[in-house]
């Protein structure tokens, strides 16, 4: 079983999505610490109620990111976590996390990157306007969303449907896919850890 951190900023659909895989026994992973950024996250609520420990922090309350990193990177080992999973995380990561987990790092980004990088990407797409949008899953380096893709999945922007309707769309295919390219890449990861 991989010990996993997910990151997360927001209310945690997709900490539910990757919970709810982990209860169904459909990936072999423990979410051991969740790490937030805002301390009025709905995510927060979520993680204590599947008692799982989190780490709430306040950015401005450091002088440095690399300041805050170095105490996430403190709480991820304490819990010999082995993966970070950013799910709705809306921090460029800096030197500290990188270089603690490199090639450990996932993200999910509701884009076909690496058209329509960076915030509001269903905004962005939507109003260029599109005919297909989707959802990539992509390793995490120092580049804004600029990590190699792991997974990506798309859907046909259809005559007469709305900014609501693609987040909808969006959704769907993110609480399926991230899950589902988690497992992949952690029985993968354990198959060549068990061939070295």
């Amino acid at each position: 079983m991989r010990k996993i951190a997910v990151f997360a900023s927001g209310t945690g659909t997709n900490f539910d999505a990757i919970q709810a895989s982990i209860e169904e026994g459909k990936l072999n992973a423990s979410i051991e610490l969740v790490v937030v950024d805002k301390s009025d996250a709905l995510v927060i609520e979520k993680a204590k109620a599947k008692h799982i420990d989190t780490f709430v922090f306040n950015p401005k309350s450091y002088a440095t990111k690399n300041d805050y990193e170095r105490e996430i990177v403190s709480e991820c080992k304490k819990r010999n976590v082995e993966w970070i999973v950013l799910a709705g995380y809306m921090r460029i990561l800096a030197d500290c996390l990188l270089e603690a987990y490199p090639n450990r790092i996932v993200n999910i980004h509701p884009s076909l990157l690496p058209a329509f990088k960076g915030k509001d990407a269903i905004g962005q797409a939507f109003h260029y306007g599109v005919k297909l949008m989707g959802v990539s899953i992509h390793y995490v380096n120092a580049e804004m969303d600029g990590g190699k893709i792991i997974a990506q999945k798309c859907f046909d922007v259809l005559d007469g449907m709305t900014h609501e309707d693609a987040e909808r769309e969006i959704h769907k295919i993110e609480h399926q896919l991230y899950p589902e390219t988690l497992r992949k890449l952690l029985e993968e990861n354990e198959d060549e850890k068990s061939v070295s």
